[in-house]
């Protein structure tokens, strides 16, 4: 089923974050303001196909009814094998005095938590996510807005196993630790050191008993507040920065910082 961004914004935002699109189509009715000349030159300087087509065209692919006479047809993003995620990972943790990255993501439901994970983890080097491919957000133009164009920088794994996709990762020499609030260490006192896949867990039920069977170690966030809970993006973040913390060397020397 094609993806279909609705309205003059949405669309001048899905170019500015870099959502790969097949075609723009606008509406033969729609007059041309500001926005539309806008939208007309971005198609123009990415060589996007731009299409007038009548009312109705938009009105059978709407879902929400705000097109506004324009729509982007986004291109359906490049997933990849698990086989090429834990090739990446080798191949940094060879340049990075062993130390590689790959997130586990549990059924993750919500397309803007993906794209947060997603930009945590192009920020701290992971190697790629990796996502079920049922009953999970998949990558779409919320996606690439919440994640800042990150998520096309990102390698995804799509597969129809998480406890196998573990098991593959195990077999490369990745210990896989799962961030479950259940866990009697704190994140701190895990070692992270190397390389590691992590498992996030779903923002309602945490990470699933089967996956939590066959992971290797377990810790939790400590938390001070009155409030005992983060989101699941807020809480990879913090996981994510605890193992670059651990696997600090001189590899992480040329990098940038935002702060």
């Amino acid at each position: 089923m094609a993806d279909y961004i609705e309205g003059k914004r949405p669309v001048i935002e899905a170019f500015r974050t870099g959502v790969p699109m097949r075609r723009i189509l606008i509406g033969d009715f729609v007059k041309r303001d500001g926005m539309i000349e806008d939208i007309m030159r971005k198609a123009k300087r990415y060589k996007v196909p731009v299409e007038m087509v009548p009312r109705k065209a938009l009105e059978d692919r709407s879902v929400r009814g705000s097109h506004q006479g324009v729509m982007a047809e986004a291109k359906p993003f490049a997933y990849v094998g698990i086989g090429e995620v834990i090739d990446a990972a080798t191949q940094s943790a060879e340049q990075r005095e062993g130390a590689a990255l790959v997130v586990l993501l549990d059924h993750i439901t919500d397309a803007g938590n993906l794209g947060a994970l997603a930009r945590s983890a192009e920020a701290v080097g992971a190697s790629g996510l990796v996502i079920p491919n049922k009953r999970s957000a998949r990558v779409d133009a919320a996606t690439y807005k919440s994640s800042a164009g990150a998520i096309s920088h990102m390698p995804v794994a799509q597969v129809s196993n998480l406890v196998q996709a573990i098991s593959r990762l195990q077999e490369a020499g990745f210990w896989v630790v799962a961030a479950t609030e259940h866990a009697s260490d704190v994140l701190w006192d895990v070692n992270m050191k190397g390389k590691i896949a992590l498992v996030m867990g779903n923002e309602h039920e945490g990470v699933s008993r089967l996956v939590l069977e066959n992971c290797d170690l377990f810790g939790k966030l400590p938390m001070a507040g009155e409030v005992a809970s983060l989101n699941v993006a807020q809480a990879a973040t913090a996981c994510m920065y605890e193992w670059l913390r651990q696997n600090a060397g001189s590899w992480l020397s040329g990098g940038q910082s935002s702060c």
